[in-house]
C-alpha cells in the first residue's frame, strides 16, 4: 500500500486528500456535494471524482484508486444503511464510511478527551470523555439540523413570504431576498420545490451579513439559530476545562455570537474534517498513529 485517502463529504462539497502511509498529504481536491442520504448516486460520484482529482493533484496516476483504501466522513451516514449501501459500490481497496461527526471530532482534538460542532450546511455535534464518544444531531435538515447554513436559508425564505403577506415586519434582507427571485413569491415557492440543503444554505451567509448591519429579520433569525446551537452544546454536558472546537464554514460566523460560557471553551482544532479522515486512514489501515498533521 503506498497511499490511503481522507474524504469528508457533507451537503455542499466533497473534499479528498491523498497521502502516504505515514500521513503527509501530497494531494487535495474538491468536487460536489456528498450526502449519502439525500442523494447516494450522486455522493458516489463526486466521491470518486474527489479522489481522482487528488491524485492528479498530487501528479499520481488515478489508476491506482482501487488499490488505495480510504476513509469516508460523510453527512447522512449516521442513518439507515446508506454507509452499507455506499462501501458496496465504491472503487478503493478498503472502504470504511464513518459520520461527518467522526473525523471532525478526530480532526479537531485528536484521540483525547474534547468536543466539537460541525456548523455548516447541517449541524453536527460530538464529545468525547473518557474515551467514549456521544454524538448529538445530524439527523437532517427535514426534521433536524437546528443552526445550521440550510434552516437559516429556510429561515429566511420563511420570512421573506411572511414579511411579503404582511403578516411580519420585512427588513432591507427580506427586500433583498425577495428581489433574487424577480420579486415573484411563486418563484419562491417553486425554489423550494427540488432545493436540497445546499440550496438553502447558500443563502446563509447573506443573513450573517444583514446582521451585522443590525437588519432587525437577520438578527431574529439568528438568535434563533444561536439559541438551537447553545442548546445542542448544552445535552454535551461540558466539563469546564473541556476544549470545544467549531468546524465547518458558519463556525468564524457563529464564534462571536455564541455566550460567554462557551466562548471561554473554544480551542483552535488541530486539523479539520478532513485532515481527521486522513489520521483515521492511516491509523486504521497502515497501522501507524499518523501524528503529523
Amino acid at each position: 500500500m503506498k497511499f490511503v485517502l481522507g474524504i469528508d463529504g457533507g451537503g455542499t462539497s466533497c473534499r479528498a486528500a491523498l497521502a502516504t502511509a505515514d500521513g503527509a498529504v501530497v494531494g487535495r481536491a474538491k468536487s460536489g456535494a456528498a450526502n449519502i442520504r439525500t442523494d447516494l448516486t450522486g455522493a458516489r460520484a463526486n466521491i470518486v471524482d474527489a479522489a481522482r482529482q487528488a491524485f492528479l493533484a498530487a501528479g499520481k496516476d488515478p489508476e491506482l484508486i482501487p488499490e488505495t483504501p480510504a476513509i469516508l466522513g460523510l453527512a447522512g451516514a449516521n442513518v439507515g444503511t446508506y454507509r452499507q449501501q455506499l462501501e458496496a459500490i465504491l472503487p478503493f481497496s478498503k472502504s470504511r464510511v464513518e459520520t461527518d461527526a467522526e473525523i471532525a471530532l478526530e480532526g479537531a482534538v485528536g484521540s483525547g478527551d474534547g468536543a466539537m460542532a460541525i456548523l455548516g450546511t447541517g449541524t453536527a455535534y460530538m464529545a468525547r470523555k473518557a474515551g467514549k464518544s456521544r454524538a448529538i444531531g445530524g439527523w437532517g435538515f427535514q426534521v433536524g439540523d437546528q443552526g445550521s447554513g440550510a434552516r437559516i436559508g429556510r429561515d429566511l425564505l420563511e420570512q421573506t413570504l411572511l414579511a411579503y403577506d404582511g403578516i411580519r415586519p420585512g427588513s432591507p434582507l427580506t427586500d433583498a431576498m425577495l428581489a433574487v427571485f424577480r420579486n415573484n413569491p411563486e418563484d419562491v415557492v417553486e425554489f423550494t420545490t427540488n432545493a436540497k440543503p445546499g440550496d438553502f444554505g447558500g443563502f446563509a451567509p447573506k443573513v450573517f451579513e444583514h446582521a451585522e448591519k443590525g437588519d432587525l429579520v437577520a438578527n431574529w433569525i439568528l438568535d434563533k439559530a444561536v439559541a438551537d446551537v447553545e442548546a445542542s452544546l448544552g445535552a454535551l454536558d461540558l466539563a469546564d476545562d473541556a476544549p470545544l472546537c467549531l468546524l465547518g464554514g458558519l463556525a468564524a460566523l457563529y464564534a462571536p455570537r455564541l455566550s460567554a460560557r462557551y466562548r471561554a471553551l473554544l480551542k483552535a482544532p488541530l486539523d479539520d474534517a478532513l485532515g481527521g479522515a486522513v489520521q483515521m486512514a492511516v491509523r486504521i489501515f497502515a497501522g501507524k498513529s499518523g501524528a503529523d498533521r
